[in-house]
C-alpha cells in the first residue's frame, strides 16, 4: 500500500505512546489525541472519576520483568510489582525519551472517525470546547477497554450508595461504612481487602468461583514462575499450575466461596495476596450472588440478607468505540474478529493496538503490534491478503477455552502471543 503521511493515533495511555514511538521510528508523521492531560491513561491517578482507573493503592498484578517495553526496561530500583507512582513516571519517561510530548494533543476528546471515498480518515475532535477537524491516511485507536464500567442490573432498589469499582478512589470514603463488592476478580478483591482496613463490615458477593493466584511463588513473582513451564502442553501446565495454587491456598469452600467452574484459564485469574488472609481472619464476609435488593438490604440467592451502605460493583467494562458508528465499528458485545487482535479484516488502514486482554500485562504486547503497524504503513512489512480467515481461524482457536462472558471475548495468552507477533514481524518482511 502507499506510504502513509499522516497517522493519527488516539489515546496517549501505554499503547498510544508506543505506538507514536514505533510510527515516528519509520519517518511518519503522528498526532496523538488525548483527553487527559498527561500520558498513562488510567495510570495517572486522579480524582476525576471519568479518567484514571487506579485506586490510590494500586499496584501492578504483572511483575516489572514482565510488563515493560523492550525499548526502555523499567529501573533496576523498581520493587517486582510497581505501584501506580512508579508506572505514571516510567510512563512520562518512555514519553520524554523518545521525543513524544511535541506529538500529543492533551485534553482534547475525539468525537467521530469517519473513513472518506479515499480511504483517508477524518477526524473530529473537542480541544478545551473548541470543535477541530482534521484528515488523516491512518487511524490507530488505542483508547483502552477498562473506561466504560458495565454495571450489573437486580430486582428491587437499593437507597444506599451504589457505584463501579471505576469510581472507587480513596478507601477512606468507606469508614465505618456497612460495604458488599460484588464481583472476584482482581478490582473486586483489592476493594475489599482495603476498604476491610476501614469499615466497619465487608461482604464480597460471588456469583461463580474464581482462581486465586499469589503474586509470589517460590519466592519470586508468580507469572515469572508460570514462564518456566509455559513450554508444556497446556493441558499439563494447567494442572500443574492448579496443582500448584491448590497446595499453597487449599480449596475456595475452606474459605466460605465456590470452587471455579472451569480449569485454571477458563476464566481471568484474580491475583492477589490477601483475600484469603483478610477472609480467615473475619475481616471479609463472602456472599453468594444477589437476587434482590430492598432498601439498604440485599437478599441473596441462598435467602440470606445483609444490610449495607454502599455496594462496589465490581463487575467490568464494555469494550466501547464512541467516535465510530455503532453500524461501522461496534465491539461491546459479541466476537472482535480482529486478527493479531489488531488488523481488521477489510480496512488496511485502520488498526487496534492494546484491545486484548492478556493473562499478565498488556503494553509488551502493544509494543510488538505497534511495530507491525508502523512497518506496514512504510511498506516494510506486507499484510496478508488472507487477513479474514485468520482473524476467523483465531477466533475458533482461542489460547484459552474460557467460559462465556463479554470479559472474555479478547483473552490472549501473554508467551504464546508474542510468539504470534514476532512471527508476524518474521515472516512477511518487504525488501
Amino acid at each position: 500500500m502507499p506510504m502513509s503521511k499522516h497517522v493519527c493515533v488516539i489515546g496517549a495511555g501505554p499503547s498510544g505512546i508506543t505506538a507514536a514511538k514505533n510510527l515516528l521510528d519509520e519517518g511518519l508523521d503522528v498526532t496523538v489525541f488525548d483527553h487527559g492531560s498527561d500520558v498513562g491513561g488510567n495510570w495517572v491517578f486522579t480524582e476525576e472519576e471519568g479518567h484514571s482507573s487506579v485506586f490510590e493503592t494500586t499496584h501492578i498484578i504483572s511483575s516489572k520483568t514482565l510488563s515493560q517495553y523492550e525499548d526502555m526496561p523499567m529501573p533496576d530500583d523498581y520493587p517486582d510489582y510497581p505501584s501506580h507512582r512508579h508506572l505514571a513516571t516510567y510512563f512520562r519517561d518512555y514519553a520524554m525519551k523518545f521525543n513524544l510530548y511535541p506529538h500529543i494533543r492533551f485534553r482534547t476528546l475525539v468525537k467521530h472517525c469517519e473513513r472518506l471515498t479515499d480511504g483517508r480518515w477524518q477526524v473530529d475532535t473537542l480541544h478545551e470546547g473548541k470543535p477541530d477537524s482534521q484528515v488523516f491516511d491512518a487511524l490507530c485507536v488505542c483508547n483502552g477497554h477498562h473506561w466504560l464500567p458495565r454495571m450489573p442490573r437486580y430486582p428491587g432498589n437499593f437507597q444506599g450508595k451504589f457505584m463501579h469499582s471505576h469510581s472507587v478512589k480513596r478507601f477512606s470514603d468507606f469508614k465505618d461504612q456497612r460495604v458488599l463488592v460484588i464481583g472476584g476478580g482482581n478490582s473486586a478483591c483489592d476493594v475489599a481487602v482495603e476498604a476491610s482496613r476501614v469499615a466497619s463490615s465487608v461482604d464480597i458477593s460471588w456469583r461463580r468461583g474464581y482462581w486465586i493466584a499469589p503474586k509470589f511463588i517460590m519466592g519470586q513473582p508468580a507469572d515469572k514462575f508460570s514462564e518456566r513451564i509455559n513450554w508444556l502442553p497446556r493441558w499439563l501446565w494447567q494442572q500443574l499450575s492448579a496443582l500448584s495454587l491448590r497446595f499453597r491456598n487449599g480449596r475456595n469452600t475452606q474459605y466460605g466461596l465456590p470452587e471455579p467452574e472451569g480449569p485454571l484459564g477458563s476464566h481471568h485469574p484474580t491475583i492477589n495476596e490477601d483475600l484469603f488472609f483478610t477472609i480467615r481472619h473475619g475481616k471479609i464476609k463472602p456472599r453468594p450472588d444477589i437476587e434482590r435488593l430492598d432498601d439498604k438490604k440485599v437478599q441473596f440467592t441462598d435467602k440470606s440478607i445483609g444490610e449495607y451502605d454502599t455496594i462496589v460493583a465490581c463487575t467490568g467494562y464494555i469494550i466501547s468505540h464512541p467516535f465510530f458508528d455503532k453500524q461501522f465499528i461496534d465491539y461491546s458485545e459479541g466476537e472482535v474478529k480482529l486478527w493479531l487482535r489488531m488488523f481488521h479484516p477489510d480496512i488496511e488502514n485502520l488498526y487496534f493496538i492494546g484491545l486484548f486482554q492478556p493473562l499478565g500485562c498488556i503494553w509488551p504486547g502493544s509494543e510488538l503490534q505497534s511495530r507491525l503497524m508502523a512497518r506496514h504503513l512504510s511498506g516494510r512489512w506486507k499484510r496478508p491478503e488472507n487477513v479474514g480467515r485468520l482473524a476467523e481461524k483465531e477466533l475458533h482457536h482461542p489460547d484459552f477455552r474460557q467460559i462465556d462472558t463479554p470479559r472474555h471475548t479478547i483473552t490472549v495468552d501473554y508467551h504464546k502471543f508474542r510468539q504470534r507477533l514476532l512471527k508476524a514481524l518474521e515472516k512477511n518482511r518487504s525488501s
